[in-house]
């Protein structure tokens, strides 16, 4: 399915809160999710140097497992994060990285979060838990303003935007050692 993504991406202190906010505005808890997402790109990185993103997910909710591909375009100019987005359930995903493979595709990053999504009005809440990161809620709608209203309502809208993706702010960390 082809679509133009549109969301506001926010760092929180604790998810403990936003959780709490949602379920006080009487907002639907739709599902925890384990999400295990490989980043592919080419030798010469062609995806990552023109911002888009090729992702190969592994979505773990209770005991069903599902095989996202997903496509996303450069970020468009907007206060919020919005981009193109194709994606499509895999059957076999063993085959798809194959394949991948063979068009010179190939893992550069995986990122695993854990996620609770909820609705509220005509939008979808994820409250993301990434190690290394920290938590994060992603507000993504169909416009704009619907998303900066449900950013609103949940007192959020001192925050700023973050338009970078989870891969590109866990490329950014500071290696770190264990003594």
């Amino acid at each position: 399915m082809m679509c133009i993504e549109i969301e506001a991406k926010l760092k929180v202190d604790s998810l403990a809160q936003v959780e709490r906010k949602l379920a006080e505005l009487g907002a639907e808890f739709v599902a925890e999710q384990l999400q295990i997402d490989s980043l592919l790109d080419d030798a010469s990185t062609t995806l990552l140097s023109t911002d888009r993103s090729l992702r190969l997910r592994r979505q773990v909710v209770g005991d069903t497992e599902r095989h996202i591909l997903t496509y996303k375009g450069s970020k468009e100019q907007s206060h919020f994060k919005r981009r193109q987005e194709i994606e499509t359930e895999i059957k076999d995903a063993d085959s798809m990285r194959r394949l991948l493979s063979e068009l010179g595709y190939e893992e550069m990053l995986v990122v695993e979060k854990k996620r609770r999504l909820w609705r509220l009005d005509r939008c979808e809440v994820a409250l993301d838990d990434l190690p290394l990161l920290g938590y994060f809620v992603e507000i993504e709608g169909p416009n704009e303003k619907e998303i900066a209203g449900v950013q609103e309502r949940l007192e959020l809208s001192d925050l700023p935007h973050i338009a970078e993706s989870y891969a590109h702010l866990i490329k950014e960390q500071p290696c770190r050692r264990d003594a």
